[in-house]
């Protein structure tokens, strides 16, 4: 087992332990089983470690097409699934949009005030004085009793069908770039109008997140596939590394969200 491990880096151990015991549970049970709402990154990981060779198939959704966060079935070939097998439910917040703002951060950190680890809900979804949030039907009941306000400020919830969900446009600008080694700060300098020593900055005051994870290390290998998040710089990936130059430089192509 551990020729596993060796494809992935030391802190995503514990996940890959986590996806093992998914894995062996359809096997033991040859039945379904659904995950918690899970980001990218760990989607990407668990369809490496299940592959597509030993008789279990796997498909995400996340509420609506487009969504970032999405919840996993594993399941035996036998199974189809449907829209209703995820336990996905759509809520839209109310709020006295006239007299306050609401931001993505705020919702973030109201829920997650309430216990509620950030796997049990999804994307949250704001545009104009609209907030919407993604939520597992098994922690329903707990959230329409609990989540009363977001700050000082009254809310209330309604529950809203899938295809009412506000839509999502992202825009992913690719940017070729050479960068001085695949090291962090290195691959958002050349990434970011911003120089190294800044972006080093950055990462020591916890201001940056690799594959939605808070990463303090500037010397942190970065790898095609990672997504990246700088506060005030917006978000970013690394698609593509292609080589070196004749001057020992990695040349990259970023993706950057317009």
């Amino acid at each position: 087992m551990d020729s596993i491990y060796q494809h992935f880096r030391p802190d995503e151990r514990e996940f890959i332990d986590q996806v093992l015991n998914w894995k062996q549970y359809v096997e033991d049970t040859y039945a379904p089983k659904l995950t918690d709402f899970l980001d990218p990154g760990m989607q990407s990981i668990a369809a490496a470690i299940i592959g597509t060779r030993n008789g279990i198939k796997i498909s995400t959704f996340g509420g609506h097409p487009q969504s970032e966060r999405k919840r996993m079935l594993l399941y035996p070939e036998y199974f189809t699934p449907e829209i209703s097998d995820y336990n996905i439910s759509l809520y839209e917040i109310n709020y006295p949009a006239k007299f306050v703002t609401i931001e993505h951060r705020h919702v973030l950190g109201s829920l997650m005030s309430l216990g509620l680890k950030r796997e049990k809900f999804g994307d949250i979804l704001i545009r104009d004085a609209r907030i919407q949030f993604f939520l597992e039907q098994e922690m329903a009941r707990f959230v329409k009793m609990e989540f009363q306000q977001i700050g000082k400020t009254p809310i209330k919830l309604k529950e809203t069908a899938l295809e009412e969900a506000i839509p999502v446009e992202e825009e992913w600008q690719e940017k070729p770039a050479t960068a001085g080694s695949l090291r962090l700060d290195a691959i958002l300098s050349s990434i970011y109008p911003i120089s190294r020593q800044k972006a080093q900055l950055l990462i020591g005051h916890g201001l940056v997140k690799v594959n939605w994870k808070t990463v303090e290390d500037p010397a942190f290998q970065c790898r095609e596939g990672d997504y990246f998040s700088a506060r005030g710089y917006g978000r970013s990936r690394l698609i593509r590394v292609e080589g070196k130059t004749k001057k020992e430089k990695w040349r990259i192509v970023a993706g950057i969200l317009k």
